[in-house]
């Protein structure tokens, strides 16, 4: 006993090879554990891409199905065709007005008055034939009935320009054409906000 414990060299030759073996048993395992992380890696990198391609998917169709529209393709055209009806109410009135302005400011001779006055009421009569036909598809009963109050306004307009014409030539002082003129603004006024509605209700989500 005593002899084990005067000489130290035993203990000098174990702890080497101790330390040689942990050594060399961590780098096994840090090799392992690299080797099984880079095998890790590649699936869940793959699985995350197979996710988030998925949770696009959703919202693309979402966005597809939000932008498409569900209005038959007649209605389509007649919307398209009353806007513009509007625009050619709208070209009539600006005519009108400039013409009933040229002659208030004494810019036009009374013939090229009348002449001006006469020509808005051929206009006017095309204008409401243009409203009268086609008209919207039959099966639509609401369209039919807004169509039809459409029609009666753009009769209405075209009476106000034969009406404009004998308050031009009348002998009083302007009254007649005044109120023709009124009529006039307010009719054509009718006429596009009903359009307005008419394109509201139909395409509004």
């Amino acid at each position: 006993m005593e002899t084990f414990n005067d000489d130290p060299k035993p203990g000098r030759l174990v702890l080497p090879l101790v330390l040689i073996g942990m050594i060399a048993t961590t780098y096994t395992f840090i090799n392992r554990v690299a080797t099984n992380n880079n095998l890790d890696i590649e699936p869940v990198t793959t699985d995350s891409q197979v996710i988030d391609d998925e949770e696009e998917l959703p919202v693309e169709d979402s966005t597809t199905t939000s932008t498409t529209t569900t209005l038959p393709d007649e209605v389509i055209t007649y919307l398209e065709e009353i806007s513009s009806e509007k625009i050619q109410s709208i070209d009539l009135a600006t005519s009108v007005l400039e013409a009933n302005d040229r002659w208030d400011n004494e810019q036009v001779t009374y013939q090229e008055a009348k002449d001006e006055f006469r020509s808005f009421i051929d206009d006017a009569e095309q204008f409401a034939l243009t409203v009268n036909e086609p008209g919207p598809p039959s099966t639509f009963a609401g369209l039919v009935k807004s169509h039809e109050e459409l029609k009666t306004l753009a009769d209405l307009i075209y009476a106000d320009t034969q009406e404009l014409l004998e308050g031009l030539t009348s002998s009083d002082t302007g009254e007649r054409r005044a109120a023709a003129l009124e009529s006039f603004d307010t009719n054509i006024t009718l006429f596009q906000e009903k359009i307005e509605e008419i394109i509201s209700i139909n395409t509004s989500g």
